[in-house]
């Protein structure tokens, strides 16, 4: 007879620090020290970049960094190329010039789009971006119009916030100017104000999907007048195959253009990266990322001071009307935006106004909250629209509702030296309820260099706008790392600028907390197993 003992605790651990989901100590334990949560890093993460850009005329830069302090001393991270599987409006995939590029199957014998059985990208294929050191940047270059999404997981001590910035350049025709993206986390539900199906603008959601079986997938678009008709195309049961990436051009999906709209997201089976390419004709373009999950209020960090627009718009999910109150949080405190104090969204359409003038020359942080601050309000999502620049001189840029940044969050793909018409990459550090004290380090360069730190104290109901410090001796591109010290929850994002032919071209990620650790309840008792032989 063979007694082998297993520990619940060690159990509960190690299965927490793999998949990310805390599991709940039994009930009836009297003991509060018994079943305080515990931090554990996290033993693996999986990220997705979009496809880049079909343009000719396009170069895109990716790069991946882990901070140091990670588990283990084996580990890796890697990102692999994603087969385009078609174009999920049902009229197949095309590449430049409306060609057909697709050369990941995935559309079946009449050419429609996510029907295949499209087998993806071989995730034994060579890597295009690969991490060697914790701590230091790696970068990967491609000015290919058919360079592809990608797909991949880190893992050991480089998986706690594993962090990929995908910069392109577009210089010409729709959609020109800077368009950055943080690679993301798959998940089953996302939300996108700020789209639009309106002539001159041309937006696509990608929807990948990193695993080794297929994914169905719904599009759901809301206009200011509630669910929009289907058009053309068909934004229900889109079938995403293993490792692979569909585009789906959001115009196909209405019967008539929308200006504003609300795009849901939502996977029946399996989970999907989504992110949201949006092209104008006129005023350049960006990446939209997904906003918060919804919450009755919602921060929007980091518009720009030489705003010269700004197109709010917000959806409330569900039935419920939502009242606002409108608030920015700028460098000496929280004002009102003269006739926009408050607003009113009706349950399950998309309203959008105009706050022009809105930064006055101070960079903030859009802040909306409850108007009668009740702990039942309904939920919401939020999304700008900034544009700087005039006239055929315009760029656009978009910044979600944006998590909060509890712990610690990482941005990667500042330069160390800009380019002669760039600029620095700045940081916008936002404390809309109390004051908080942040460690702003910058990392080791990709091509050398020592790490640095500064300490920036925020006060209440204020937005900074931080030039980070640069590597001591650093070369090519690095990462900044922000961690939160003390006082309240901190909203961060970080700003990409570049002047393209007179063009302030621009990009702003935001800064939700990296997820590095998992809460892992204690155990309250152990468990034995008997095995009899």
């Amino acid at each position: 007879m063979n007694r082998t003992l297993i520990g619940l605790g060690g159990t509960v651990v190690a299965l927490a620090a793999v998949t990310g989901v805390a599991v709940v100590a039994a009930p009836g334990d009297g003991d509060a020290s018994a079943t305080a949560a515990a931090h554990k890093p996290v033993e693996r993460t999986t990220l997705v970049c979009p496809q880049p850009s079909s343009s000719d005329v396009a170069e895109t830069t990716w790069t991946a960094f882990t901070p140091k302090g990670g588990p283990g001393k084996k580990g890796s991270a890697e990102l692999h190329p994603a087969a385009r599987a078609g174009d999920g409006s049902g009229k197949g995939g095309a590449g430049k010039d409306g060609d057909d590029k697709d050369k990941g199957g995935g559309k079946d014998k009449d050419g429609n789009a996510g029907k295949g059985d499209g087998k993806g990208q071989d995730a034994g294929s060579e890597p295009v971006v690969s991490s060697t050191t914790p701590g230091t940047p790696v970068t990967a270059e491609t000015d290919s119009a058919e360079a592809p999404a990608l797909v991949g997981t880190a893992d050991g001590p480089f998986a706690p916030g594993w962090t990929v910035q995908q910069t392109t350049t577009v210089s010409a025709g729709a959609g020109r100017g800077l368009h950055g993206a943080a690679c993301s986390a798959p998940d089953t539900s996302f939300w996108f104000p700020g789209a639009s199906t309106a002539a001159g603008r041309q937006d696509y959601v990608h929807l990948t999907n990193p695993d080794n079986s297929a994914a169905v997938v719904d599009v759901e678009l809301y206009g200011k007048g509630g669910k929009e008709k289907a058009g053309a195309g068909s934004g229900e049961g889109i079938t995403v195959p293993p490792r692979s990436s569909v585009p789906v051009l959001l115009s196909t999906l209405t019967a008539k253009p929308v200006t504003n709209v609300t795009v849901h997201v939502t996977a029946r089976t399996g989970r999907v990266g989504a992110q949201i390419q949006a092209a104008d004709q006129k005023a350049g373009g960006d990446w939209i990322a997904p906003a918060d999950d919804a919450q009755p209020r919602a921060v929007l960090p980091g518009i720009p001071k030489d705003a010269s627009s700004v197109r709010l718009v917000v959806f409330a999910p569900g039935s419920r009307d939502a009242d606002l109150k409108v608030r920015l949080a700028g460098e000496s405190g929280a004002i009102t935006p003269a006739g926009s104090e408050s607003l009113h969204v009706r349950g399950g359409m998309t309203t959008a106004v105009d706050l022009d003038d809105l930064t006055k020359g101070e960079a903030g942080s859009l802040v909306l909250s409850p108007a009668d601050d009740s702990s039942d309000a309904p939920r919401i999502v939020a999304a700008v629209r900034v544009t700087r620049g005039k006239g055929s001189k315009q760029e656009t840029a978009f910044i979600p509702s944006t998590a909060p940044l509890t712990h610690r969050a990482t941005v990667v793909d500042n330069p160390t030296d800009p380019e002669k018409g760039s600029s620095a990459a700045h940081l916008a550090l936002s404390a809309p309820d109390e004051g908080t004290k942040v460690r702003v380090t910058a990392s080791a360069g990709s091509g050398g260099g020592s790490p640095r730190s500064t300490t920036v104290t925020l006060k209440a109901h204020t937005t900074k706008d931080v030039l980070p410090p640069r590597p001591s001796g650093g070369k090519g591109s690095y990462a900044v790392t922000v961690e939160r010290l003390s006082g309240g929850p901190v909203f961060a994002s970080r700003t990409l600028a570049r002047e393209q032919d007179g063009v302030p071209a621009f990009t702003v990620q935001g800064m939700p907390d990296d997820g590095s650790t998992v809460a892992v309840p204690h155990a309250a008792q152990d468990l034995s197993v008997l095995n009899d032989e």
